[in-house]
């Protein structure tokens, strides 16, 4: 998501649309003495937000101080009488790690014990903005790599405030202070816990400089660490958004259009009023001008038979129907067409080249499919609602929900839930299913019935409902040399763009190019490139999918010159190094790596089994696979799986290790058959796993994730891992069978 973003290039409408969601004492910073006393259930917190401070002392706002609200300990750091330290997130967390990983990072510069140390998610409040983007975000691999810096400043201003309490009660200089694991340590043997300091630690100045850990000190960044939420999801434990319950509550279920876009012609829902439990059938509208039929009852069962006894006449004269066979034939027109160059270079050399190779490559469009299907709980109260979501941008929801409820955006609260996946799909610029619950809520509220309401997708809605990773086709002719010395590379890329008509194509689409499809092409080889882009109209909903256009470039660069290594007799890997030259040094070291943890041209492989190899960068971050795969009965098989990671400093390793495990299987699930959303006469043909294929527990194959080490700040890690699986997977398959694969999924007919 968002890749390659020059972050004070944020678009000025955004800004704008973000300046309305906060009132004038929100976005000011807060004041260093403003600070709250919160006790009960959860104990101390040092400071508190300013709205709830100033409400309590019952004044006007003091001045500003020099720190913002996401520098500020205030919203963040939470300390029981126990000792017990809590620590809100900024992010969503949806199975990426982040509630443990910018936990570890407070924790270190904090000195907690990590024992006592726990999280939970935050709400749309200022604070909780990306502080780089300036914007509710979860994205883009960015939460480690944007909030590193925040979360060791904020542990260290509330260590700063721990230990200036100790040496105000002890009456000694704050210097002759030490702490360790949850205590402040003072001459002649005195201790402290923090939970002992922290009423009086909240009420002082908070410190804007402080000085940070030598990373050679660090005790928790860098150590391998079980995730704080692992023992409430395997148990079954954990409360994810489809889990909210409220008093009253009731479930909604929507009857969307077959086609996107279109409308209701007529509606006889007499059936679905006399199911049991059925409260309200209320008609609304719905995302990219469409209209639906909500059901609302007292539980999900109830709802879905009153959907299913719906009659309805759809409307869709005035919609196009997309169908995939027609659609690739249009690209492939499109495609022998000039258009915007995002690359450019001299093909002359092309003509006379000593070797050539043409290819053409198609990608279908692909469904999100996370495990959690999508939901959102909506609570209206007079002059005021408030969401339970997991959502991937909490305050373009809250926007987006105030717009629709008719509210100021200060009048919305988004309390942001534990997601199970998303993968891109929970942060869409429409708010699609946030506004959609919204105008369920409303219309529920008018027919009579003043109740929380819960929308509800089941798994069929999510597949079938739209969003998905673009289709693409790619069209290659390169030239080169009987060395191997690309001469020429000519290129064209046909695919929707993600960006046009949202906030974000002011920053995103330059030269009618979306830079979303391009990510991925050209580096870190040193070819002479002419790169054409077109970006056609489709009724087709698209948005980011788990490292969005690398999931198609990436595939096309590498098997491309794995093709190109085997066509000149050189080894993929010596290839490889030879282009890189001196110019990246992490990506030769992570392919290095992964060469020499997996035995690659020393160990022997059992017979019919081959090596495949590629590596990419995406989000900063730089991931090789050495893979093993063999065909059998005419079906590909990945055995395994060897990496190497280049992200620089590894916060939570074993975060790392999960991460790049899943995003392999996820790239795995898109070379396996049935692993395509297509459409017939504007209708999405797939609806459940049974014909939308992931990976199964029985093609996982082994894996080995191994980290070049660094002490250099972080990168990200969310979605690196899955761009370099199925090319590396598919040059394997190339070596056994002397076939270059040319589509995902793979067809090796």
């Amino acid at each position: 998501m968002l890749p390659h973003i020059e972050y004070h290039q944020m678009p000025r409408a955004l800004q704008r649309l973000l300046a309305q969601s906060q009132t004038s004492d929100e976005a000011a910073a807060l004041p260093r003495r403003s600070f709250l006393k919160i006790v009960g259930a959860g104990g101390l917190a040092l400071g508190a937000f300013p709205q709830l401070a100033l409400a309590q002392a019952g004044g006007a706002a003091p001045a500003a101080g020099g720190l913002k609200p996401t520098q500020q300990p205030s919203a963040f750091v939470r300390i029981a009488p126990n000792g017990e330290v809590t620590v809100t997130i900024n992010r969503l967390e949806f199975g990426q790690g982040v509630q443990t990983g910018l936990p570890m990072i407070l924790a270190e510069e904090l000195d907690a014990d990590w024992a006592l140390v726990r999280s939970r998610s935050g709400t749309n409040d200022a604070a909780y903005a990306d502080p780089l983007f300036g914007m509710h975000l979860t994205g883009g691999s960015n939460t480690i790599k944007n909030s590193y810096l925040q979360y060791r400043e904020l542990g260290a201003r509330a260590r700063a405030m721990l230990l200036s309490a100790a040496a105000a009660r002890w009456k000694v200089d704050p210097a002759t202070l030490r702490t360790q694991a949850g205590m402040v340590i003072g001459p002649g043997g005195r201790k402290a816990g923090y939970g002992e300091l922290a009423e009086a630690a909240m009420a002082l100045p908070v410190p804007e400089k402080v000085v940070l850990k030598d990373p050679k000190d660090f005790r928790i960044i860098g150590r391998a660490t079980t995730r704080l939420d692992a023992a409430a999801k395997s148990s079954g434990r954990q409360d994810f958004g489809i889990d909210v319950r409220l008093p009253g509550q009731l479930t909604a279920v929507v009857a969307h259009p077959p086609v996107f876009g279109a409308r209701l012609a007529s509606v006889d829902d007499s059936a679905a009023r006399a199911v049991k439990g059925v409260k309200a059938v209320v008609r609304i509208p719905l995302d990219r001008g469409a209209e639906g039929v909500a059901v609302v009852a007292d539980g999900y069962w109830p709802a879905k038979q009153g959907r299913d006894a719906l009659k309805l006449q759809w409307d869709t004269a005035a919609v196009e129907k997309v169908d995939s066979e027609r659609q690739l034939a249009q690209y492939r027109e499109l495609a022998g067409r000039p258009g915007p160059r995002k690359f450019d270079a001299d093909m002359a050399p092309l003509a006379n080249a000593p070797r050539k190779l043409e290819a053409e490559f198609v990608f279908p469009y692909l469904a999100h499919a996370p495990m959690e299907p999508i939901n959102c709980t909506v609570k209206l109260e007079a002059g005021r609602a408030e969401l339970w979501v997991g959502t991937q941008s909490a305050d373009l929801d809250g926007i987006a929900a105030a717009r629709a409820l008719k509210l100021e955006p200060a009048q919305v609260k988004v309390n942001v839930q534990m997601a199970g996946g998303g993968f891109g799909r929970r942060f869409v610029g429409s708010s699609d299913f946030v506004v959609e619950a919204c105008e369920i809520a409303k219309a529920t509220r008018a027919a009579g019935l003043d109740a929380p309401v819960r929308l509800l997708w089941s798994r069929e809605d999510d597949i079938k409902g739209g969003y998905y990773r673009p289709m693409h086709l790619h069209r290659a002719r390169i030239g080169f040399d009987e060395g191997g010395k690309i001469l020429a590379w000519d290129h064209v890329i046909v695919g929707q763009s993600i960006t046009a008509g949202t906030v974000f194509a002011g920053m995103m689409v330059k030269d009618g190019i979306d830079a979303t499809a391009v990510e991925g092409m050209r580096d870190p080889y040193p070819v002479p490139m002419r790169l054409t882009v077109h970006h056609p109209q489709q009724n087709v909903p698209v948005l980011w999918w788990r490292s969005v256009g690398s999931t198609h470039t990436a595939f096309v660069m590498e098997t491309l010159i794995d093709e190109i290594a085997r066509s000149t007799r050189q080894d993929p890997v010596a290839y490889r190094m030879q282009l890189f030259g001196d110019k990246h040094p992490r990506h030769r070291a992570a392919l290095q790596l992964a060469v020499d943890k997996s035995g690659y041209g020393k160990k022997k492989l059992p017979e019919g089994r081959a090596w495949g190899v590629a590596v990419h960068e995406s989000f900063e971050s730089v991931v090789a696979y050495v893979v093993e795969a063999s065909v059998k009965d005419g079906q590909p098989v990945l055995h395994r799986v060897t990496s190497g990671v280049h992200c620089n400093l590894a916060v939570n390793p074993r975060s790392i290790e999960a991460q790049v495990q899943g995003a392999a299987v996820m790239g795995l699930s898109t070379c396996l058959a049935g692993s395509a959303i297509t459409l017939k006469d504007g209708v999405v043909q797939q609806g459940n796993f049974g014909d939308f294929t992931v990976a199964r527990i029985t093609q996982v194959p082994a894996f080995d994730v191994h980290i070049v080490p660094s002490a250099d700040a972080p990168k990200g890690m969310g979605e690196p891992g899955l761009p370099p699986l199925a090319p590396a997977f598919a040059n394997a398959v190339a070596q056994l069978t002397g076939k270059p694969l040319r589509q995902l999924p793979f067809n090796l007919a």
